[in-house]
């Protein structure tokens, strides 16, 4: 097909009101531990990838090696952490802040492969780094003086960050293996049984819980998991992976006007000052990385 359906752009505004909802009902299910929200989210995912994996993917789920079968193990232990970091910390702090410090995941993302794959950084690059950091310093200082669990949820939102970054990492050499269907499948149920886990030994209940929370529960599968970044993937075929990581870079803003009109939370100055500054040093950064970094953001956010 030489020409896309209808306008790639669309797809990717779309895809961003999409996976900028995620938090939105996360808080919207707070009533719920975090663990269950993070449980509800994947299991619900892997029970509607199944039939179409099962009957379009099931010799490449049979030729399987070990070795992959241990980075998908970890990889998918990794964003199981993710999700209970992230959603514990919108327990504490504000949509603004928790969405603003968890997309810090590009940099963290480009560090590690530093670290693993000997990719070096520019001066550009080191530059906007650094501006980004000092946007999440006024953040993290500004919820400070709101209260010490402010600055906890911010801590546990930049945990999140760093380890969907092990999700990732973990998971690069695998994803060139492995279709991304197969890919999301299997380390979505992998970290779904991690989940299951965690639940039990905390005691957490599994069942008692209202049609709205049920309901947010699949919302959270369907919206920003298959909606979102189902468009993301499907643009990739007609646009760079720079321009789909840039808009990705929005999801802080779709999320902060949300949370305003459907749950009321306002945006101090510091987060409104911060947000700005991370947001335009994430812009300087992937704009300094994308003829040298190996990191997809676009595959690597399907986690949010």
């Amino acid at each position: 097909m030489r020409f896309p359906p209808f306008n790639p752009y669309i797809a990717v505004v779309v895809g961003v009101i999409a996976v900028s909802t995620s938090a939105i009902i996360v808080k919207l299910a707070s009533d719920a531990p975090a663990g269950m929200i993070a449980f509800y989210r994947l299991f619900f995912a892997v029970l509607m990838m199944a039939p179409y994996i099962v009957l379009k993917y099931k010799q490449e789920l049979r030729s399987i090696m070990k070795r992959d079968w241990i980075l998908a193990t970890l990889s998918g232990i990794f964003l199981a952490l993710h999700f209970i970091l992230w959603f514990e910390s919108l327990n504490y702090t504000s949509v603004a802040s928790s969405v603003v410090l968890v997309t810090l995941q590009p940099i963290f993302a480009f560090i590690g492969t530093y670290f693993f794959f000997g990719e070096r950084f520019s001066v550009a690059a080191i530059i906007s780094m650094l501006i980004t950091l000092f946007g999440s310093f006024i953040i993290s200082w500004g919820d400070f003086h709101i209260s010490g669990l402010a600055l906890l949820g911010d801590i546990l939102a930049l945990l999140g960050a760093v380890t969907v970054t092990g999700y990732f990492l973990l998971g690069q050499k695998l994803r060139r293996r492995l279709s991304l269907m197969t890919y999301t499948f299997i380390v979505y149920g992998i970290s779904s049984i991690t989940l299951l886990l965690y639940n039990v030994v905390l005691g957490n209940n599994f069942f008692s819980y209202s049609s709205f929370h049920w309901g947010l529960f699949i919302a959270l599968a369907i919206i920003p998991t298959f909606l979102g970044h189902t468009l993301f993937n499907w643009a990739l075929k007609w646009m760079s992976t720079s321009t789909i990581s840039m808009a990705i870079v929005f999801e802080p803003i779709g999320a902060t006007v949300l949370a305003y009109f459907i749950l009321g939370e306002s945006v101090t100055y510091s987060q409104w000052l911060g947000g700005t500054i991370v947001i335009f040093g994430l812009f300087l950064f992937i704009m300094s990385t994308t003829r040298k970094s190996r990191v997809t953001i676009s595959h690597s956010r399907s986690s949010d």
